[in-house]
């Protein structure tokens, strides 16, 4: 594992699980505060026990065995035990190389040929500046034929009783049992989730897909003295927002570039970036603390 530490942020990061992140912590005052829900046990860990991943070359689930794009049908395995659809890309769960470390910055890469017609090269850098941790995440498309790319980051966070999130969006994705898109509606029709304004999570289960994000987000634990902002630039305009229950004590705040199975839906690119081969994406977010 490698550890990165400016004396006020510490995050760990787990190149053979994924390049993610173990954890990552406020050092305030003789005490260290999660940031990031930690992962227990990582030398045993599986992707999702981590703190956060990683998402190349998509976010969430493909339906339908796959996707049409350039007349052709790609076909897409589902690649996680109970998950009928492929989900996350293939990043999450592979080993990735250091290529360059630092006391408060790593790089890390990844040469993957596959899933299914996807090749690419995958690159994050990952520094501690100020006790915020700053992910820049991008991905070369090294195949031979013009492919639609999605990038993303899935953090999991400690959730409380008092627990509020701010993040600004326009519109909101709804699901069906599948999981699956199911219309979506102007934020303004579900003030329940409008989060314009610091509000607490809901009380049941939510999994939804937030469009026209600003980039902006705060998370805030009153009980803990602590507060955490999200900075992402574009094509992070869409964030996912996963909660599974009120007395979870985690939820998700995933900064992507596309909403879920963005693959199949009409109208596309729906926040896919197609890429030619060679060409490349990046996608960057900061994560900043603050305390009382």
């Amino acid at each position: 594992m490698v550890t990165l530490s400016d004396g006020v942020g510490e995050a760990t990061i787990v190149p053979d699980l994924g390049a993610g992140v173990a954890s990552y912590d406020l050092l305030i005052e003789g005490r260290r505060e999660a940031l990031f829900r930690p992962c227990r046990n990582p030398l045993e860990a599986q992707p999702f026990d981590l703190a956060l991943n990683l998402l190349v070359p998509w976010s969430n689930r493909i339906s339908g065995g796959g996707f049409v794009f350039g007349g052709e049908f790609h076909r897409l395995e589902p690649n996680l035990p109970g998950e009928p659809f492929p989900i996350h890309g293939n990043a999450f769960s592979c080993p990735w190389k250091i290529e360059s470390r630092a006391p408060t910055k790593v790089m890390l890469s990844l040469n993957s040929i596959g899933p299914g017609p996807f090749c690419y090269t995958a690159r994050v850098t990952y520094e501690i500046r100020g006790g915020g941790l700053s992910v820049r995440l991008g991905a070369r498309n090294t195949g031979r034929n013009a492919l639609p790319f999605g990038l993303g980051l899935h953090p999991w966070l400690p959730k409380t009783p008092q627990t509020l999130l701010q993040a600004k969006s326009e519109r909101v994705v709804l699901e069906n049992r599948d999981h699956l898109p199911a219309g979506e509606l102007d934020i303004r029709d579900r003030e329940d989730w409008n989060f314009e304004t610091p509000k607490r999570l809901p009380e049941a289960w939510i999994n939804n897909a937030f469009r026209e994000w600003d980039g902006r987000a705060r998370i805030l634990w009153p009980d803990r003295g602590i507060s955490l902002d999200a900075s992402a630039e574009p094509p992070l305009t869409t964030y996912i927002l996963y909660s599974p229950a009120f007395d979870a004590d985690f939820f998700c705040f995933e900064p992507v570039t596309h909403p879920v199975d963005a693959h199949n839906l009409p109208d596309g690119p729906n926040g896919l970036i197609v890429l030619q081969p060679e060409q490349e994406v990046s996608v960057s977010c900061r994560f900043a603390p603050s305390w009382s």
